[in-house]
């Protein structure tokens, strides 16, 4: 099966605003650089949406969840059933998640992207179930060809959906026992980089469970032996659902010009596979926070990115994401509301500014 037919087809950023949106940012009442990043994210935000006056609009975060057939080999100190226990609490409305999204009127899109678990119908759960959870990969792929391809596409949709429903800025975020494995070996795999320097505690395991963590997946890496430059097959092999659809999410949303907000470990794996597939995706990338999980950094730095927060979050569940989303807030409306220095009739003589 050619998994490549199909993938959502992402534009370089056009380029033909940067002069007008750069003069715009530096003739506010402010000396040249004084907002900092929030004057890279007002830049990035116009050429993304092609315009001076950008806006956000009905900011939306999606949270895939599913589960991993590696935890039965012992990566993890929480049992596989947790997965399936935090949806509830997300669709009860008592996680981070819900919190963070209330406080900054973020709707909440939950997925069922494969949790091994038969949820009741739910109006605030998306029913997206590939399977059951995936297979053990230090025994077979987690996936087959087939449903890694459907993960993609389904998630490619939704975000599609949530376009046409109004949404131009996402937050990706997820729930899954095990895929901090799952974005170790990835990410390790896929950068070229050695399992050690990829693998952290995950949801708290101590040295004992850091250390057979760490024994696990390098077997399970030395057993496949695949090579880096075929992101969809290392995406099949050692991937959760969650994060394939999540994948597929963020190719879908980049492709109709929305704003990505990356969140942490997980999600920015999810985004190496997307950029291997779709390199321009990046341009549409903002990068929330640096994670507290071992490997993000190192993750961020291969990515060339730099993360607004690093505040030690490594929670998951697109928190992340929330709790920036305010910073991309101020950048746009800094853009559309702060005077210029004509306007305010403030003297630009000492400010730096070229007239």
């Amino acid at each position: 099966m050619n998994l490549n037919k199909n993938l959502p087809e992402i534009e370089s950023l056009s380029q033909s605003l940067r002069a007008a949106l750069v003069d715009k940012i530096n003739h506010k009442t402010k000396p040249l650089g004084a907002l900092g990043q929030l004057e890279v994210l007002a830049l990035q935000v116009g050429l993304i949406q092609q315009t001076l006056l950008p806006k956000l609009a009905n900011p939306t975060l999606m949270v895939f969840a599913g589960d991993h057939g590696i935890v039965n080999s012992g990566v993890s100190p929480y049992p596989q059933a947790v997965t399936a226990q935090m949806v509830l609490n997300f669709l009860q409305g008592g996680a981070a998640i819900n919190v963070f999204a209330r406080q900054h009127n973020m709707r909440l899109r939950v997925v069922d992207a494969g949790v091994n678990h038969s949820f009741d119908a739910n109006p605030d759960l998306i029913h997206a179930k590939v399977a059951n959870g995936t297979a053990n990969f230090l025994e077979e792929a987690a996936m087959t060809s087939a449903q890694c391809h459907q993960a993609l596409a389904t998630g490619a949709s939704l975000a599609r959906q949530e376009v046409a429903a109004g949404a131009n800025i996402f937050g990706f975020g997820e729930m899954g026992i095990g895929n901090t494995s799952s974005a170790s070996c990835l990410m390790s795999v896929l950068c070229g980089i050695p399992i050690e320097e990829c693998v952290g505690r995950g949801t708290g395991l101590d040295d004992a469970g850091l250390a057979q963590k760490l024994s696990i997946l390098k077997r399970a890496i030395d057993f496949h032996s695949l090579p880096s430059d075929n992101a969809l097959d290392v995406l099949a092999t050692f991937g959760g659902f969650e994060i394939a659809m999540m994948a597929g999410a963020m190719m879908g949303a980049a492709e109709q010009h929305a704003v990505l907000l990356i969140d942490g470990f997980i999600a920015t794996a999810a985004l190496l596979v997307a950029a291997q597939l779709q390199p321009n995706i990046l341009q549409y990338c903002v990068f929330t926070h640096c994670s507290g999980e071992a490997g993000h950094r190192r993750l961020l730095a291969h990515l060339c990115a730099t993360p607004l927060l690093d505040i030690g979050l490594r929670l998951g569940e697109g928190t992340g994401a929330a709790l920036a989303y305010p910073l991309v807030q101020a950048a746009v409306n800094f853009l559309n509301e702060m005077a210029s220095f004509e306007s305010a009739g403030v003297s630009t003589a000492d400010a730096g500014v070229v007239a």
